[in-house]
Protein backbone atom coordinates (compact mmCIF):
# COMPACT_ATOMS: atom_id res chain seq x y z
CA UNK A 1 0.00 0.00 0.00
CA UNK A 2 1.41 3.28 -1.01
CA UNK A 3 1.49 5.78 2.11
CA UNK A 4 0.22 9.63 2.09
CA UNK A 5 -0.32 12.48 4.27
CA UNK A 6 -2.89 14.74 5.18
CA UNK A 7 -1.50 18.31 5.69
CA UNK A 8 -2.97 20.51 8.70
CA UNK A 9 -3.93 24.36 7.70
CA UNK A 10 -1.04 24.99 10.37
CA UNK A 11 1.56 23.10 7.90
CA UNK A 12 0.70 25.37 4.89
CA UNK A 13 0.48 28.56 7.10
CA UNK A 14 3.80 27.59 7.91
CA UNK A 15 5.25 26.35 4.53
CA UNK A 16 4.06 29.57 3.13
CA UNK A 17 5.47 31.93 5.22
CA UNK A 18 8.83 32.28 5.00
CA UNK A 19 9.06 34.43 8.42
CA UNK A 20 7.46 31.38 10.25
CA UNK A 21 9.51 30.13 12.58
CA UNK A 22 9.09 26.60 11.47
CA UNK A 23 8.69 27.40 7.76
CA UNK A 24 11.92 25.78 7.03
CA UNK A 25 10.52 22.49 9.13
CA UNK A 26 7.64 22.63 7.34
CA UNK A 27 9.62 23.57 3.28
CA UNK A 28 11.79 20.12 4.51
CA UNK A 29 9.19 18.21 5.12
CA UNK A 30 6.85 19.30 1.94
CA UNK A 31 10.30 18.70 0.01
CA UNK A 32 10.74 14.93 1.36
CA UNK A 33 7.05 14.17 0.32
CA UNK A 34 7.76 15.13 -3.29
CA UNK A 35 11.41 13.64 -3.27
CA UNK A 36 9.72 10.17 -1.79
CA UNK A 37 6.39 10.18 -4.05
CA UNK A 38 4.72 10.43 -1.24
CA UNK A 39 0.69 11.23 -1.72
CA UNK A 40 0.39 14.91 -0.14
CA UNK A 41 -3.15 15.81 0.19
CA UNK A 42 -5.17 18.73 1.64
CA UNK A 43 -8.73 18.53 2.59
CA UNK A 44 -11.52 20.91 1.73
CA UNK A 45 -11.79 21.73 5.24
CA UNK A 46 -8.44 22.99 5.42
CA UNK A 47 -8.53 25.15 2.59
CA UNK A 48 -11.64 26.71 4.03
CA UNK A 49 -9.52 27.31 7.29
CA UNK A 50 -6.48 28.60 4.89
CA UNK A 51 -8.93 30.73 3.09
CA UNK A 52 -9.98 32.64 6.05
CA UNK A 53 -6.48 34.97 5.97
CA UNK A 54 -5.26 33.27 2.92
CA UNK A 55 -5.95 33.07 -0.74
CA UNK A 56 -6.44 29.62 -2.34
CA UNK A 57 -4.21 30.84 -4.76
CA UNK A 58 -1.35 30.50 -2.11
CA UNK A 59 -1.78 26.77 -1.89
CA UNK A 60 0.36 24.38 -3.95
CA UNK A 61 -2.70 22.64 -5.03
CA UNK A 62 -0.55 21.04 -8.20
CA UNK A 63 1.31 18.92 -5.75
CA UNK A 64 -1.81 17.75 -3.45
CA UNK A 65 -5.10 15.65 -3.58
CA UNK A 66 -7.44 17.28 -2.38
CA UNK A 67 -10.09 15.26 0.02
CA UNK A 68 -13.69 16.37 0.00
CA UNK A 69 -15.71 15.53 3.31
CA UNK A 70 -18.04 12.75 2.65
CA UNK A 71 -20.22 10.59 4.30
CA UNK A 72 -18.18 8.16 5.45
CA UNK A 73 -15.90 11.02 7.02
CA UNK A 74 -19.03 12.89 8.98
CA UNK A 75 -20.08 8.98 10.11
CA UNK A 76 -16.40 8.79 11.86
CA UNK A 77 -16.10 12.48 12.85
CA UNK A 78 -19.77 12.15 14.92
CA UNK A 79 -17.79 9.44 16.89
CA UNK A 80 -14.39 11.19 17.67
CA UNK A 81 -16.14 14.46 18.62
CA UNK A 82 -18.74 12.27 21.22
CA UNK A 83 -15.40 10.80 22.64
CA UNK A 84 -13.81 14.28 22.32
CA UNK A 85 -16.79 15.61 24.48
CA UNK A 86 -16.88 12.87 27.07
CA UNK A 87 -13.27 13.09 27.55
CA UNK A 88 -13.61 17.00 28.04
CA UNK A 89 -16.30 16.96 30.53
CA UNK A 90 -18.65 18.74 28.18
CA UNK A 91 -22.12 17.90 29.04
CA UNK A 92 -25.52 17.57 27.35
CA UNK A 93 -26.54 20.95 27.85
CA UNK A 94 -23.44 22.90 26.89
CA UNK A 95 -24.27 21.22 23.66
CA UNK A 96 -27.87 22.52 23.13
CA UNK A 97 -29.51 22.91 21.48
CA UNK A 98 -26.49 20.98 18.86
CA UNK A 99 -23.21 19.88 18.91
CA UNK A 100 -20.43 22.25 17.08
CA UNK A 101 -18.03 19.34 15.31
CA UNK A 102 -15.04 20.63 15.75
CA UNK A 103 -12.55 21.04 12.63
CA UNK A 104 -9.83 18.93 14.41
CA UNK A 105 -12.66 16.07 14.57
CA UNK A 106 -13.39 15.72 11.05
CA UNK A 107 -10.11 16.42 9.78
CA UNK A 108 -9.01 13.17 12.22
CA UNK A 109 -11.86 11.48 10.77
CA UNK A 110 -10.48 12.12 6.97
CA UNK A 111 -7.22 10.90 7.84
CA UNK A 112 -8.64 7.80 9.53
CA UNK A 113 -11.36 6.54 7.04
CA UNK A 114 -8.65 7.50 3.69
CA UNK A 115 -7.03 4.18 3.89
CA UNK A 116 -3.84 5.23 2.97
CA UNK A 117 -2.79 7.97 5.01
CA UNK A 118 -0.31 6.97 7.39
CA UNK A 119 0.08 10.34 8.60
CA UNK A 120 -1.79 13.66 9.78
CA UNK A 121 0.72 16.42 9.52
CA UNK A 122 0.65 20.16 11.97
CA UNK A 123 1.82 22.22 14.31
CA UNK A 124 -0.96 22.95 16.23
CA UNK A 125 -0.63 22.00 19.74
CA UNK A 126 -4.32 21.50 19.74
CA UNK A 127 -4.57 18.80 17.46
CA UNK A 128 -1.85 16.74 19.70
CA UNK A 129 -4.51 17.06 22.95
CA UNK A 130 -6.80 16.41 20.80
CA UNK A 131 -5.42 13.03 19.26
CA UNK A 132 -4.16 11.62 22.67
CA UNK A 133 -7.63 11.79 24.05
CA UNK A 134 -8.83 9.80 20.92
CA UNK A 135 -6.07 7.14 21.05
CA UNK A 136 -7.57 5.40 24.11
CA UNK A 137 -11.33 4.69 22.61
CA UNK A 138 -10.76 4.89 18.84
CA UNK A 139 -7.45 3.69 17.98
CA UNK A 140 -7.15 6.12 15.11
CA UNK A 141 -5.25 4.32 12.35
CA UNK A 142 -2.83 6.97 11.24
CA UNK A 143 -0.18 8.80 13.61
CA UNK A 144 0.52 12.62 14.56
CA UNK A 145 3.46 14.37 13.23
CA UNK A 146 4.31 17.66 14.74
CA UNK A 147 6.39 19.62 12.41
CA UNK A 148 8.08 21.09 15.21
CA UNK A 149 10.34 17.94 14.70
CA UNK A 150 12.58 17.86 11.71
CA UNK A 151 11.40 15.76 9.06
CA UNK A 152 14.52 13.53 9.56
CA UNK A 153 13.87 12.75 13.06
CA UNK A 154 10.14 12.32 12.86
CA UNK A 155 10.62 9.26 10.03
CA UNK A 156 14.65 7.90 11.73
CA UNK A 157 16.58 9.12 8.65
CA UNK A 158 19.98 10.31 8.62
CA UNK A 159 20.71 13.39 7.03
CA UNK A 160 24.44 13.24 5.95
CA UNK A 161 24.33 16.44 3.73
Amino acid sequence: MKHSVLLDTSFFIRLLNDDDPLHENALNYFRYYLKNKVLTRISTISIAEYCVKGNIKELPLGNLQIVPFNVVHAKRAGEFAEIIFTEKNITGAELSPRAIIPNDSKLFAQADCEVSTSWFVTSDIRSKKTISLLEHKARPQFQLIDISTPYNEAYGIFDFQ
